[in-house]
């Protein structure tokens, strides 16, 4: 990659990112009450912005959603999906079972990282607003923003033989003092 090539793309992706939300600050400065000054959530987050509005924000949930399906989750899974059946596709196609066992190995980690983040997505932005409470809408904010984070380096870090060897020693040690 050269760096025109870099420099290109991240300009881009930080215009994208600023464009993508005129439209919700478009919407959000219609909204002219709030029951409340204070936000039950850790963070700012835009569902928990709505739940304390009166006014109508049915536009604003619709580009949510919509976004949310099109953008920001399904598009990108999709993407992801594709990639490794293609993958999936050419690890078939390697005639040892011990280079399949490998390969499978290696895209193990990433693709449980990748459900654990896509899950908790689709489970915070796309499921009807009748089934959208603060309360779980901040576990899947947490799970989000601090599990799946956290679990990468160890998830990562399983395929480390030394890590693996060291977690036989103390599971070894664990379970002889359990006896």
């Amino acid at each position: 990659m050269n760096p025109q090539a870099c420099l290109l793309l991240a300009l881009s992706c930080w215009l994208v990112g600023f464009i993508e939300l005129i439209p919700y600050m478009a919407l959000l400065l219609r909204i002219s009450c709030y029951r409340s000054n204070i936000i039950n959530h850790f963070f700012c987050d835009m569902m928990p912005i709505i739940k304390m509005s009166c006014s109508d924000t049915s536009a604003l949930e619709l580009l949510i959603f919509t976004e949310g399906v099109f953008l920001l989750s399904v598009t990108p899974f999709l993407l992801t999906l594709i990639s490794y059946m293609f993958i999936i596709s050419s690890i078939m196609r390697i005639r040892s079972s011990t280079g399949r066992r490998k390969t499978f190995y290696t895209c193990s980690s990433h693709l449980i990282v990748v459900v654990l983040l896509y899950g908790t997505l689709f489970c915070q932005y796309l499921r009807p607003t009748t089934m959208d409470t603060l309360d779980s809408n901040k576990i899947f904010s947490l799970f989000n923003t601090v599990a799946v984070p956290l679990l990468n380096p160890i998830i990562y870090s399983l395929k480390n033989k030394t890590v693996k060897s060291a977690l036989k020693k103390k599971a070894q040690l664990y379970f002889k003092h359990q006896k």
